[in-house]
């Protein structure tokens, strides 16, 4: 479950950033890229979370 809202927060956002941004520009909004750009940051807050350590560090 956390990886389907993990992708779904980021095509959520990653297409409002592609929306807004285009209309700044004056450019037309294309959803292809929006999708591309999600999977990719999806994958990569995947291997973020999976590189921190669980648990508690100890102090030394």
């Amino acid at each position: 479950m956390q990886f389907i809202m993990t992708f779904i927060w980021s095509f959520l956002l990653i297409s409002m950033l592609n929306y807004v941004s285009g209309s700044i520009a004056n450019v037309s909004f294309e959803f292809l890229p929006g999708v591309i750009i999600s999977l990719i940051v999806s994958v990569f807050v995947f291997l973020v979370g999976e590189s921190f350590p669980e648990g508690e560090v100890a102090d030394h």
